[in-house]
This record gives C-alpha cells, sequence and structure tokens, in this order.
C-alpha cells in the first residue's frame, strides 16, 4: 500500500518507518489529548509519519473484571478529536462486524486484533469500509501464512492493507519475535513490528498479562535494523497506572530517546 493513501499522515519525504503510537485504550479525553500532543511534537520534531493509536474498547481481556472502556462512542468521539486537533490520522482495534462501520466514522485506520485475524466476516467487514485496514498476525500464526489475510482484504478491492507481526508463542507465558517475518510478510504487505505486545507474557496467574518493557528498545532497534515498514508502540505518561496492558508499555518519557536513535540507526540502513 501507499502510505499517502491515509489521511493527514505527514512527513512522508523524510525516508523514516512510520510510527503507530499512543495508549493502549481510551480512558478519557485528558489523557488522550495530552499523550497525543507529547508525540505530535516529538514525530514532528523527528519527521517521523505518525498514527495515533488507542484502543476505543478491549473485548479481549483474560478476567471479566478488567478495564474494557468508557463506552464506544465516547471513546470513539475522543480518538476523532484527537484526529481532529493534532491533525493525525488516527487507528483503533475492532472485535466484531458491527464494530467496522461504527468505528470507521471516527478514525482513519481499523486494526483487527491477533486473536480474531482469520475471521474472514471481520476482516471483510473492516475492508468493506475502505478504511485502512491493519492485520495484527495471529500468535499461533507463521509470517507466510499471513497473506491469505491479506489477500481477504484485496478480494474486497481495498488495497490499502498493513500487517503486523505481534510475536509468536512460545511455551504458555512468553512471546517471541522471529525477525524473518518481517521480510516474509513484506513480500505482500506493508509491515509493521509491535514492539510492546511482542514483550507480552500472557497467561499469568493472577489473569493480568505481564511483560519485559526493559526489552522495548532491544526488539525496536532489531526491527529497524532489518528494514521493517513501520513500528507500532503502546505509551503512557503513567504505565504502572494505565488501565490496560501497563506491565508492556513504554513510559512516554522515553519516548523521544528511543525514536532519537531509531531514526539515526534507519538513516545509516539507507545509506548503504
Amino acid at each position: 500500500m501507499q502510505l499517502s493513501n491515509i489521511p493527514k499522515i505527514k512527513n512522508l519525504e523524510s525516508g523514516n518507518f512510520f510510527v503507530l503510537a499512543g495508549p493502549c485504550a481510551i480512558e478519557g479525553e485528558e489523557m488522550a489529548l495530552r499523550i497525543a500532543e507529547k508525540l505530535v511534537g516529538i514525530t514532528d520534531k523527528l519527521r517521523i509519519p505518525y498514527v495515533f493509536k488507542g484502543s476505543f474498547k478491549k473485548a479481549n481481556r483474560s478476567r471479566i473484571d478488567s478495564f474494557s472502556g468508557i463506552g464506544d462512542e465516547k471513546a470513539l468521539k475522543i480518538l476523532q478529536k484527537v484526529g481532529e486537533t493534532f491533525d493525525i490520522p488516527t487507528v483503533t482495534d475492532i472485535h466484531t462486524n458491527e464494530d467496522a462501520p461504527k468505528a470507521a466514522e471516527f478514525v482513519d485506520i481499523l486494526q483487527i486484533p491477533a486473536f480474531l485475524v482469520r475471521q474472514t466476516d471481520l476482516v471483510v467487514a473492516a475492508a468493506q469500509t475502505g478504511k485502512t485496514v491493519n492485520l495484527k498476525k495471529g500468535q499461533f500464526m507463521s509470517p507466510e501464512s499471513m497473506k491469505h489475510a491479506v489477500q481477504k482484504v484485496l478480494d474486497c478491492h481495498n488495497e490499502n492493507v498493513m500487517a503486523t507481526d505481534r510475536g509468536s508463542m512460545f511455551g504458555y507465558q512468553d512471546m517471541i519475535v522471529d525477525f524473518r517475518g518481517i521480510p516474509t510478510m513484506q513480500q505482500f504487505a506493508t509491515t509493521v513490528l509491535d514492539v510492546t505486545h511482542s514483550l507480552q507474557q500472557p497467561n499469568q496467574v493472577a489473569g493480568v498479562t505481564g511483560g519485559r518493557p526493559d526489552m522495548i528498545e532491544t526488539i525496536a532497534k532489531a526491527g529497524i535494523a532489518v528494514g521493517v515498514d513501520g513500528i507500532f508502540i503502546e505509551t503512557h505518561f503513567d504505565p504502572a497506572n494505565a488501565k490496560s496492558d501497563g506491565a508492556n508499555m513504554l513510559h512516554l518519557d522515553y519516548f523521544e530517546g528511543l525514536m532519537t536513535r531509531l531514526v539515526a540507526i534507519r538513516q545509516t540502513i539507507n545509506s548503504f
């Protein structure tokens, strides 16, 4: 796909990777605007094409009492406000066929969660909105098999599709990134590396997913070094008290330093 097909995306002439970043879930208007303002400032300074990420609801929680959202319409309107306030594109997850047209009214990219990427009706519903579709690779799928998920979008006459690696299950409670998967998926789609979800430690006894945020920079650097098109990072100004996935999010204070180093790596790679 052409990144220029994503509305309002900027800095495409820089030769940089693009970034999808933001909180795991929309917890409220003030927090979303606060995070977006910081990320927009950093990505504009470093000339990185940027998309704001935030889930309007979290339907794939381990426990029934886990935070799932502040209300669909309320969260979607906050995403819309973020996009309009900062003139940037936005992306959110969808979980049901009905979510697709509803979310498409408010955001620019629809994301299919990894656990749901083989659900044909859901992928087709997203594709038929005409929005860009981001397909998360299932933790249980090979990179090669993602070509079939991509083809479902293309068969709906929608060429705006990207594939995102988010690691593969290694035993019961760990994720591993096989970096061979990046060039493999690039053969059939623009490819993103989901850095923070690749560091999850799921299936914890407490029913709350753990993570390894200390390894975020390691995974991100490796992804940029092998030439991934974009990276996905969840970030928050207070991960310890975030309502979802705080265990593997990057603290917002560290975002600029990480991006600065990743841009330097990409510039070096591009010089060869």
